[in-house]
């Protein structure tokens, strides 16, 4: 028997679970008609072969039609539902691994003209932020159908075989209820918290889902126990509803959460990005724990196995939620048992996933391009039938992947880079405390590279006869790219990139004027050195919105720290010439909407706008290849070799990735050496 806290069963009624990590309930946004069809369920699977004890679909599914998917949700309240979810149960099981849904309705979270075009709901008419949607205020009618839908949905997923439910209560139509500052009801569903608590904890929906599925079926609630909202539910007030939940006999876990989700900022104060620090609710649940008999579950930016094992040892926790981490690597548990814990991809918190999935997108993580791909990209790279010399030019992120790729196939792999060190654009990104954590991305592909015997060549800079004189089978350009400076009418060399600042190329500034149409972290990162270093910032963009390729949670801590040091933010304004005046610049700006020009005087200029290829190298070694450079996208996407050969004299296949192709971002440039890699 291992002593490893986190490797101890843990018994939950009837139910034990083989150890203490557990994937909380998210959705990934993976569903194909609002069911968890082959690629929701081969997620899942995946993490159920890796080794968590439980696994918690949907980030929740919704039991009513009147709770449209506000991003890709499950719907629980059709009877469909009931194949898929035992489908993914069974798989699941197959591998020791509980399965369990988070239902909902979402009340206020989502927008009237989504799904079947019917009014959101809610105890309040307060709108909800992120929406935008204006509530209607729930009436009778609706609290009695709404009851008998959360009880339909649980005797839904009970049928399906799942191991229990957890019901959500924090920003959507549960806890509403609850809370002061959006509960506008009257008696008996307003007023004290007696009967705020009377819809989901009184007499309605949990016992209306205890006379559907008995007594022994799991049922647990993750909760809000204290909002962090001015009249919100306070910590005071979260405790007392802690102990009711516990007194009323029908709850078997709880799941703690802090705050409300109703902003962006909110949101991130709840699930912590990059650059906030870790497990920062912890020691709440583990207070809440203390004073209730009752198992205590919690995931909060548990990122990594030391802070997951303090969570169990230390009796904060029963069971740890470990999510996003997951989301990153699915193995972990397997490679703990396995004594492989260095081993583990670590999550960066960079919150690629989840803020893609706000967006409207599918969760996707920056540097594990076969989350979410499951049915088309391995976790587990398959050895080659045959070995190859592959010669690789960049270790940026897509060089070192295609390196890692190539040698977990069994092939000989070379890198030359031309820097002292791995790393290319994240090494420059990383130079911002907020942003230190994506250094993993390289740490760990290196230390895998090592292991695996791949040879890197340092303060190399490859040329044609580098690669030729080597006479490799496979030839990866992976050289990325420069910034793009060259985007004004008149005065470009008046310019410096947002790569100059980042790196100290160029001082900061006094009265600075960022213009940026990439949109992404560079124009903030910039903006937040000049500012703590006293210069006045205004950031500018032709965009209707600024930093789109930040999004919202992500971009919580940079506004907080911009707002702060007084920047400005500037929509729908071009930067279309400069020109010197004496110590200064004259900026001219215009407007796509036409008719307008403007001037900002300025002492520098920055601009943001993506990169160029360097691509000097793939040029030359284009006509001396066997595809002269071609890539076949339909074996591509079918993950098939690639086998055109245009060129029968040309010695070596040749192929280039990331921002060598063209300005994208990382986790392009990672997935382009996956599944490129993956089959030669």
């Amino acid at each position: 028997m291992s002593s490893d806290p986190l490797l101890q069963p843990y018994q939950l009624k009837h139910l034990t679970l083989k150890n203490r990590v557990m994937i909380s309930s998210h959705e990934p946004a993976y569903a194909e008609d609002g069911m968890p069809k082959d690629a929701y369920r081969a997620y899942h699977v995946e993490r159920a072969k890796g080794g968590v004890a439980m696994t918690m679909t949907a980030g929740s599914a919704v039991v009513s039609r009147d709770s449209p998917p506000a991003f890709s949700n499950i719907l629980a309240y059709k009877d469909e539902v009931v194949g898929w979810m035992k489908k993914l149960t069974d798989e699941c099981h197959d591998h020791d691994c509980a399965v369990m849904i988070q239902l909902t309705h979402l009340g206020w979270r989502t927008r009237w003209d989504k799904g079947d075009w019917l009014p959101s709901v809610s105890p309040g008419p307060e709108r909800e932020p992120a929406h935008r949607a204006f509530p209607k205020v729930v009436e009778d009618w609706d609290i009695s159908r709404i009851v008998q839908d959360y009880a339909d949905a649980a005797e839904r997923m009970q049928a399906a075989g799942l191991d229990g439910i957890e019901l959500e209560a924090y920003g959507h139509f549960m806890d509403a209820f609850w809370s002061p500052r959006l509960n506008a009801l009257d008696a008996p569903y307003g007023g004290d918290l007696e009967n705020r608590m009377r819809f989901g904890f009184g007499f309605d929906v949990l016992r209306a889902i205890r006379d559907r599925v008995g007594p022994e079926f799991i049922v647990g609630i993750r909760y809000v126990a204290d909002e962090q909202a001015e009249g919100g539910i306070t910590k005071a007030e979260g405790a007392e509803i802690t102990k009711r939940l516990k007194a009323s006999g029908l709850v078997d876990f709880l799941n703690v959460i802090r705050g409300h989700i109703d902003t962006d900022a909110a949101l991130t104060d709840v699930i912590p990005v990059q650059g906030m620090r870790n497990a920062p609710h912890l020691d709440f649940a583990g207070d809440l724990r203390a004073e209730v008999d009752i198992p205590v579950f919690h995931a909060s930016k548990i990122p990594d196995v030391a802070t997951a094992r303090h969570a169990i040892s230390s009796g904060k926790l029963d069971m740890v939620g470990m999510t996003r981490a997951h989301i990153t690597e699915p193995h972990i548990m397997r490679k703990i048992m396995q004594g492989q814990e260095d081993r583990i991809r670590p999550c960066v918190g960079a919150n690629y996933c989840l803020d893609r999935i706000y967006q409207g997108g599918k969760a996707l993580c920056i540097h594990n391009p076969a989350t979410g791909r499951e049915l088309s990209q391995p976790h587990i790279i398959p050895s080659a039938s045959q070995a190859k010399s592959v010669l690789i030019v960049g270790a940026g992120p897509g060089g070192m992947e295609a390196a890692r790729v190539a040698a977990e196939r069994g092939h000989n792999v070379v890198v030359h880079e031309a820097a002292n060190d791995p790393g290319g654009q994240i090494r420059l990104t990383a130079q911002s405390p907020r942003r230190r954590e994506m250094l993993s991305i390289i740490d760990w592909r290196m230390a895998e590279c090592e292991r695996l015997g791949v040879e890197f060549h340092f303060n190399s800079y490859a040329e044609a006869d580098t690669v030729t004189s080597a006479a490799p089978d496979v030839a990866v350009i992976a050289t990325g790219g420069l910034p793009h400076t060259e985007m004004l009418r008149d005065g470009n060399d008046l310019v410096v990139s947002t790569w100059d600042i980042l790196s100290g190329d160029a001082q900061p500034g006094q009265n600075v004027l960022i213009h940026d149409e990439a949109g992404d972290n560079a124009a903030l990162q910039a903006a937040e050195i000049i500012a703590q270093a006293g210069g006045k910032v205004e950031i500018m963009t032709p965009d209707r919105a600024f930093a789109p390729e930040v999004t919202g949670m992500s971009l919580t801590p940079y506004m907080r720290a911009l707002q702060q040091l007084d920047a400005t933010f500037t929509v729908t304004w071009r930067l279309l010439a400069a020109r010197r005046d004496g110590n200064e610049v004259l900026a001219e700006i215009g407007s796509d909407y036409g008719g307008v020009t403007r001037e900002r005087r300025v002492d520098q200029i920055v601009v943001n706008y993506g990169t160029r290829p360097l691509d000097d190298l793939y040029f030359d070694l284009k006509p001396l290849s066997s595809n002269l450079g071609q890539i076949d996208y339909d074996a591509l996407i079918a993950g098939k070799p690639q086998a055109l050969a245009p060129n029968p004299d040309g010695a070596f296949q040749l192929f280039r990735i990331g921002d060598a192709v063209s300005s994208r971002n990382t986790h392009a440039a990672i997935y382009d050496a996956l599944r490129l890699l993956k089959s030669v």
